[in-house]
């Protein structure tokens, strides 16, 4: 079809008339001829319709029959040579390559022309028709204007359909000129209507462009303030259409014009407004009139922030100084004489339009237009502020003149639904001004430049309004507001003044610099705290509903308490009065309060006050205080977790014994009653829950009992990803972090089911994938050892099994199952059977078992590295499940074919097993060993590190013994200062001489203090110290062990193993010989049997406190290998160290299950070293490094981890062997709090890597894997002793109230 005949034409000009028809409104609302070309030549991406229209119909049609043919043709060419199939990538290429070619050929080219020749004579027919049709039209409307009726526009709203979307033609400047004329207010009312029906028939792009438009635009505006509605009306419908379809330009003189006519309404008509029982009938037309001009500016102020920014910004400037100056003017004409009668102003129209100012807030959201607001109210138009201060103030003396009284000047009435009003009376009046004022003001508080405009001098106040003063005025109004009754679900309630200003606090609540600078103040708390402090003396509150104001301020003091600023004013500024000018915290006030009501010993509430939602909110606020380690401090001496855990008990023994709900029983009290005790019951869980956010707050809600029912509410919670609740930012993976470090945490995550669902999530990514997941292409081949899928539970895994006691917990005495055949189904559902499923991977049935063995091995053998980081967890996996040797037997195993001498296959999980055997075999700090990396190289030799399938191990994986430094010479200084020693006259004086001198020799010469001068320096320190009463903490050690109980003590296989290590570094180390082994098991023998006299008899049911210390005694091993070997030594040095404060903390096996605790602290299972030394780490972290602290928030996980593992093993494995002897003589010297102090230089020292760390995910990671480079004690102890300066009166102090830690 290459030709078209005559009845296609007439064909196409029929379909081409209909499709103009049909986007008829498309066009007619276009401000230009380009715009409409445009929106013509996108119609298939905005018309949904575009395919069903008979004209596109037919061009398709057309265009099939032209070329469908030559479109077969190329098909099949193109796919005969290479036999591809239209599938994937190659689709697209061969639809491009007969796109292409289609377009070349002559046969388009042909069509092309053909069309484009018939459309030019199509369209010219149907141009003429037009203007014929044109010429009868406009005649006949000529004839039919006098007979339209006002029926045509039966709404007169100025945003009317009719406004709108009217169809016009276009007209010609004569006829615009002569409409212009007939404009004029000289000319008759007839005339002048006629002009405008005219008028408003036309487009307005043509209108506002015209050479008489200025003259027009003066004569609209004079028929604006014509008494006679059908003018006014029409110019409005006029000025509607204008706004919806022209430029800025041209509608900002528009819109001045309407401002300039409101005004001067205002100016010649003064209208009072309503006084006593009279109202305001919005139907007056000198009312009428004014609103309906205010309501179009209005409609276009929302409107037009989306395009001013199009336009220059004099243009924007313009629209926003006459709106000032319209709201303005009567304010500066009245300020100067105050009035007897108060008029009605423009600004009262426009509050009762837009009662939550939506015009202003859009004007402050964008940078743009702000800058130009707040210019302009700062200078010119501070009035504005003014009056809305003002209104804010009167409002706020009204409610208190009305306290006392029934009614209440909110005027509820003011939103009743779908009902229309026209009478408002003067009080809602006075309350719309006020809504819109405090809107205005809440906006403005938010910026900068807004709070900026503060003081305000205003009437009747002899000092200006500062922020605070402010602030303190919008919360007494809250105080004397009554709230609506809770089963008001009106949207009247959106509009109570306790709502308005609570979304206002809520807003500064949520912006840092905001909240300091209006909330966190004095005068602010004092006046939040007002109603508490009166209750709590045994007032009255001036409050009119007792219940849900405190409910509110609690909702306020939480969002402040979340906040830093805002946490450090609660908690160290004393800044409330509570009697007889004594002053105290805010913390303290508020946790008093909090006791009270849990306890219900508030007099002056009543019963029926003190609800359950009130008791929750303030429980609320305190939680955001104890959620972190300094707020605990200040709240652990109330005993809070005692009082919930007590109101929780007695909540769920009542919610066990409801009834059964019987038939012909009393419905109300069967149905409420059990909801709300529940609700009731879960948010004290949730509070108690919080406690564990903290290692301190760990520990005591461990002691409440409830920890198990603690952690099945968070796992019910964390299944659901339910946030921890509306103040945290993270979810509870910092929380389940902190939990499972602890034995009766991991415990308690056990029997809720979360490490159950915890290795069936990760099995289901690792091995089953997403199975409901439409395949469309093969999953690629992962390049990661740890696929990204998998990488969330490979870190949840970590973070649990980080404490060497939550590995013993969980795998204890658990045997693998070792079964001889696995179904493909069968799931692993414990944490034994993952290390049976992906580590132990040690026979065909396993390996056959395995959807995707390489990858999944790989997985395990990464997490057995991270276990094994953990001396003790890598002891417990080796004496249970002898993990070495199976590795070794994998790498025997892993070897070429015997006739070659290739020796071992070099795969990715041979490289994994020879990374983690070496790690396993070797203990030393960062320049001590060298472990093989886990990626292979380019070149001709990808793995150059030698593997083993044996011991001894390749001499590569140890630094030269011969480069391993010891230095034996003395500080002349130090070492006569120790000879000289015996006289002891001076107990204090010696020891501070001491604490000098070591520390100039730390900071002079720090690589003199191992071998025997550090030997000698421990041994007469310590034994200065356990022989003073003033630092002997413990009772003085009385041990005296029979040689016969000596020898028949019996070593766990862990201790064994321990021992073993332990040699190994000594020799390398050159520190002992290889007849030591007997020496140091005599000396863990007499050990134990000396610990064993100190701990209590437990009935506790946790693996870890049944048997003694579950784990080696690294401390002594340290001990030992700084006496060389020496067993008698070692054990005075031990003895005389026990009865030091500084063993508690240092020697994790010395106060285990310790007699010096009481039993349920000691049954706790939770070491001091967790809920002391960890504990104030975090403290310390937050306030000094703060980058660090918020990176572990981050990463879920935790400080407190990383602490607990580094210092039960002494720092074995992450510092070298100096650094190691430093940390132990400078907790002994210095003191123990130096065991606080040293971990939060490590975590300054490692701040970037940590940062970096972070942002990949690898933070735990890290931590463990990595040593600890580069670090060394005497370049920290300047450091440290800063931190000494600031801290000690706090950390030291609660170290010594080790025996009473929960008191």
């Amino acid at each position: 079809m290459s030709e078209l005949s005559a009845e296609d034409e007439l064909e196409l000009q029929s379909l081409l008339k209909q499709l103009l028809k049909s986007v008829n409104d498309r066009i007619s609302g276009a401000p230009s001829t380009e715009c409409a070309e445009e929106i013509l030549l996108h119609l298939e991406e905005t018309d949904k319709n575009f395919h069903n229209y008979e004209f596109v119909k037919y061009l398709r049609q057309y265009v099939e029959d032209s070329l469908g043919a030559v479109v077969e043709e190329e098909t099949k060419d193109l796919t005969r040579g290479d036999g591809q199939h239209a599938i994937g990538s190659g689709h697209d290429t061969l639809i491009h390559a007969v796109t292409r070619r289609t377009r070349e050929s002559a046969e388009y080219q042909q069509m092309m022309q053909t069309l484009k020749n018939t459309m030019i004579m199509v369209v010219e027919s149907l141009i003429n028709k037009f203007e014929e049709d044109q010429l009868r039209k406009e005649e006949m409307h000529r004839e039919k204007q006098h007979s339209q009726s006002n029926s045509q526009y039966t709404d007169n709203c100025s945003d009317s359909d009719s406004s709108f979307n009217q169809s016009y033609a276009f007209i010609r400047q004569e006829q615009l000129q002569a409409l212009a004329e007939k404009l004029d207010s000289s000319r008759p009312k007839e005339v002048r209507w006629e002009a405008l029906q005219a008028l408003c028939c036309a487009p307005p792009s043509d209108v506002l462009s015209c050479e008489s438009w200025s003259r027009l635009r003066r004569n609209l505006c004079a028929a604006l303030t014509e008494s006679d509605p059908d003018l006014s009306d029409n110019v409005l419908q006029f000025f509607a259409k204008s706004f919806s379809s022209s430029p800025l330009n041209v509608t900002r003189e528009i819109y001045t014009s309407l401002a300039k006519s409101v005004e001067s309404t205002f100016l010649c008509h003064k209208l009072n407004f309503p006084t006593g029982s009279a109202g305001i009938d919005i139907n007056r037309p000198e009312i009428s009139r004014p609103l309906k001009q205010i309501r179009l500016m209005n409609d276009f102020q929302k409107e037009v922030t989306t395009f001013w920014i199009r336009h220059p910004e004099k243009y924007m400037e313009e629209v926003i100084e006459s709106t000032f100056s319209l709201l303005c003017f009567h304010h500066e004409h009245g300020s100067a004489s105050p009035r007897t009668e108060k008029t009605l102003e423009p600004i009262h129209l426009l509050a009762l339009l837009d009662i939550k100012a939506t015009w202003f807030k859009k004007w402050m959201h964008g940078f743009y237009s702000r800058t130009v607001v707040l210019r302009l109210l700062e200078g010119k138009y501070k009035s504005l502020i003014v009056a809305a201060l003002q209104q804010c103030i009167h409002y706020s003396e009204s409610c208190e003149h009305f306290t006392h009284e029934a009614t209440d000047p909110s005027a509820e009435q003011l939103n009743t639904g779908s009902i229309q009003r026209s009478v408002y009376m003067r009080k809602e009046l006075e309350y719309a001004f006020f809504v819109h004022s405090l809107c205005v003001l809440g906006k403005l508080l938010i910026y900068t430049n807004g709070r900026k405009l503060f003081p305000i001098k205003v009437r009747n106040r002899k000092d200006p309004v500062s922020l605070t003063d402010l602030v303190v005025i919008l919360i007494n109004i809250v105080y004397r507001h009554t709230k609506p009754p809770h089963g008001d679900t009106s949207h009247t309630d959106s509009l109570s003044p306790s709502s308005l200003v609570m979304e206002v606090l809520w807003m500064l609540c949520e912006r840092t610099e905001c909240a300091a600078e209006c909330l966190h103040q004095t005068a602010v708390i004092e006046t939040l705290l007002a109603p508490v402090i009166a209750l709590l003396n045994g007032q009255q509150a001036k409050l009119k509903s007792p219940a849900a104001t405190l409910t509110l301020i609690a909702d306020v003091l939480a969002r402040i308490a979340n906040t830093d600023r805002g946490l450090a004013l609660f908690l160290y500024e004393k800044n409330l009065v509570i009697a007889h000018s004594e002053r105290t915290f805010a913390a303290h006030i508020i946790v008093q309060f909090t006791l009270k009501l849990l306890d219900k010993e508030l007099s002056s509430l009543s019963e029926s006050d003190v609800s359950h939602t009130l008791c929750g909110a303030f429980i609320f606020v305190c939680r955001q205080i104890y959620n972190t380690c300094e707020g605990l401090q200040v709240l652990r001496p109330y005993g809070l977790h005692k009082a919930v855990a007590a109101a929780w008990k007695k909540t769920s023994s009542l919610s066990e014994r409801v009834p059964t709900p019987v038939p012909g029983a009393n419905a109300g009290t069967s149905t409420q009653e059990p909801p709300n005790m529940l609700i009731w019951e879960e948010t004290l869980l949730d509070s108690l829950l919080n406690f564990a956010a903290t290692p301190k707050g760990l520990l005591l809600l461990q002691q409440t009992g409830a920890i198990n029912e603690c952690v099945s509410y968070m796992f019910s919670r964390f299944t659901k990803k339910l946030q921890v609740s509306r103040c945290e930012k993270f979810g509870y993976g910092v929380m389940v972090t902190q939990v499972a470090a602890t034995a009766p945490g991991v415990a308690a995550l056990h029997s809720s089911g979360f490490v159950r669902a915890l290795v069936v999530e990760l099995w289901s990514a690792l091995e089953c994938g997403s199975e409901d997941v439409r395949v469309v292409r093969p999953k690629p081949t992962p390049m990661d050892p740890i696929d990204r899928s998998c990488l969330k539970s490979f870190l949840s895994l970590v973070n649990l099994l980080s404490s060497s006691q939550s590995v013993l917990e969980l795998l204890g005495l658990q045997p693998l199952a070792n079964k001889s055949e696995y179904t493909l189904r069968e799931t692993p559902t414990s944490i034994p059977d993952l290390i049976d499923r992906l580590i132990a991977v040690n026979t065909d049935a396993k390996i056959h078992s395995l959807f995707h063995y390489e990858q999944s091995h790989t997985f395990g053998l990464r997490l057995l590295s991270v276990l094994c980081c953990n001396l003790d967890s890598f002891l417990l996996l080796e004496s249970q499940y002898n993990i070495s040797s199976m590795l070794l037997q994998s790498q025997r195993d892993n070897v070429c074919e015997q006739d070659t001498s290739e020796g071992f296959i070099i795969d990715s999980l041979s490289v994994e097993r020879n990374h983690v055997l070496v790690r396993v075999s070797l203990v030393g700090g960062p320049s001590e060993r060298k472990l093989p990396p886990r990626a292979l190289q380019e070149g001709e030799d990808p793995y150059p590190w030698p593997m083993f399938s044996c011991y001894p191990l390749p001499h590569c994986y140890t630094s030269d013994p011969s480069r391993i430094h010891h230095n034996n010479s003395l500080d002349p200084e130090l070492s006569t200062f120790l000879a000289s020693s015996k006289d002891t006259k001076n107990k204090e004086s010696w020891m501070e001489i001491c604490r000098r001198q070591y520390c100039k020799v730390m900071t002079t010469k720090p690589n003199i203090l191992t071998g025997k001068m550090l030997a000698d320096l421990l041994e007469k320190v310590v034994n200065h110290l356990s022989s003073s009463a003033t630092e002997c903490f413990f009772s003085p050690a009385h041990y005296k062990a029979e040689e016969k109980s000596v020898k028949s003590a019996v070593l766990s296989p862990v201790e064994q193993l321990g021992i073993s290590t332990c040699l190994r570094y000594g020799c390398f180390l050159k520190l002992l010989g290889e007849d030591a082994e007997h020496d140091l098991t005599l000396l863990m023998k007499h050990v134990n049997i000396f610990l064993s006299t100190q701990r209590v008899k437990t009935s506790s049911v946790l693996i870890t406190q049944q048997d003694g210390y579950p784990g080696h005694d690294w401390l002594a091993s340290t001990v030992f290998l700084i006496m060389s070997g020496d067993t008698q030594q070692s054990l005075r040095l031990l003895l005389s160290l026990s009865s030091l404060l500084t063993s508690a903390f240092i020697w994790p096996a010395r106060i285990h299950a310790s007699v010096h605790f009481p039993v349920e602290a000691a049954e706790s299972g939770i070491p001091p070293v967790y809920w002391c030394t960890a504990h104030y780490v975090e403290m310390l972290l937050k306030a000094e490094v703060p980058l660090v602290h918020s990176a572990f928030r981050m990463s879920g996980f935790t400080p407190s981890q990383m602490c607990l593992h580094w210092l039960t093993q002494c720092f074995w494995n992450y510092l070298d062997w100096p650094e190691i002897c430093h940390y132990i003589s400078t907790c002994v010297l210095m003191g123990p709090d130096y065991q606080v102090y040293m971990c939060v230089a490590i975590f300054k020292h490692l701040q970037p890597d940590i940062l970096q760390r972070t942002q990949s995910q690898e933070l735990q990671v890290f931590l463990k894997e990595e040593p600890i480079q580069g670090f060394e004690v005497s370049s920290y102890l300047e450091f440290m002793q800063e931190l000494e300066r600031s801290y000690r009166s706090v950390v030291l102090t609660d170290m010594k109230t080790i025996c009473n830690p929960v008191e």
